[in-house]
């Protein structure tokens, strides 16, 4: 029986690789020239993980359908007609915070005058810990390292990445452990957080009149609509709300899931941010704009909802903290309640 359990899981493996061999499964090409790994799904671009040093964080971009549509923005990379220019620090998927130790992860960019850089914070890859291809999923495990701008560690990050094709439907499984490596690291309560993907303009809710951001060290962006044209997009929640804002919006909302969907040139497409019960802070906060911002924070509370408590995360040096996140990108027709609560239930087994 042994030896029959070894003959069966050397042929599984054997034909893993003959598949990914062939182009077929889901393969990660290192690019180290680059500074990427491609994700591959049956021979074609899924997404790829992007680290370069000129960036201020790493980043999955740009992320595709199964058909090959792009449902992130291309601004600052690779712009395309008609984008909105606002808030660069917006680059495809990403997870990061806007109060570490008093530190600006999330709005830093090449926008940040020179005077005030040092308000903000770095995440640094590391290096590639692991790839491992397969039939249906990969996984890419890296290690980065948050710091300030003189290069002093604040965390060690260690993520994993699981990409899995399900045929019309694809997802990434991310799981994210941040370790201290000071004294004390306290996430303070903010509403820029924490795992994100700035979407295409399809995604965007048509708008009439510009709105003002601000973030935690005052600056202010302007996102102006100019061209209506083809915006469609429309988010839904775990609890029924419907839209970005108000008060059946999802924005500011705790929720188990937020999806966003819009029809791409006759394409439906529906992407989703699928919460975890072991995160610490479930069901997090929504962080989603209608201009094409589409995010959720398992650590704000208060800045969103000035009735609830203050949440304050405090790690002492060598104390971890891990949260799971599932992305879903679906497209040949729109997600329902009903899928969205199945995709939820599998994913918190």
């Amino acid at each position: 029986m042994k030896l029959f359990i070894k003959l069966f899981s050397l042929s599984v493996v054997l034909s893993c690789y003959a598949a990914c061999m062939n182009g077929q499964g889901v393969t990660l090409v290192n690019d180290e020239a680059g500074q990427k790994v491609d994700v591959k799904m049956n021979g074609q671009l899924f997404t790829s993980y992007i680290y370069p040093s000129d960036f201020e964080k790493q980043c999955l971009y740009p992320i595709r359908t199964a058909k090959g549509t792009l449902i992130t923005r291309g601004f600052p990379r690779d712009p395309r007609p008609f984008e909105q220019v606002d808030h660069p620090h917006h680059v495809g998927s990403w997870l990061n915070y806007g109060d570490v130790n008093g530190l600006d992860f999330w709005n830093n960019s090449y926008n940040i005058p020179a005077d005030k850089k040092h308000l903000y914070g770095w995440i640094h890859h590391k290096k590639i810990v692991s790839m491992e291809n397969g039939a249906k999923s990969a996984k890419l495990s890296v290690e980065a390292e948050w710091t300030d701008i003189n290069g002093k560690g604040l965390l060690k990050e260690e993520t994993t990445y699981e990409f899995i094709d399900e045929g019309d439907m694809r997802k990434i499984k991310r799981t994210t452990k941040l370790t201290s490596l000071t004294d004390t690291v306290v996430f303070g309560d903010n509403k820029e957080g924490m795992i994100a993907i700035r979407m295409d303009r399809a995604f965007e809710e048509p708008s009439t009149r510009p709105q003002t951001f601000t973030d935690a060290q005052g600056n202010a962006t302007t996102v102006r609509s100019v061209n209506n044209e083809g915006k469609n997009g429309v988010y839904r929640n775990s609890e029924g709300n419907e839209k970005e804002s108000g008060d059946n919006g999802v924005w500011g909302k705790p929720a188990k899931w937020v999806s966003l969907s819009a029809d791409l040139s006759g394409e439906k497409v529906t992407v989703a941010i699928v919460d975890n019960k072991n995160n610490p802070g479930f069901p997090g906060y929504s962080h989603a704009r209608g201009y094409g911002l589409f995010a959720h924070n398992d650590f704000g509370a208060q800045a969103y909802n000035p009735a609830a408590p203050k949440r304050v995360t405090t790690l002492l040096r060598g104390q971890s903290i891990t949260f799971n996140h599932l992305i879903i990108v679906k497209t040949n027709g729109f997600l329902t309640d009903a899928d969205m609560n199945r995709e939820f239930e599998n994913f918190n087994k």
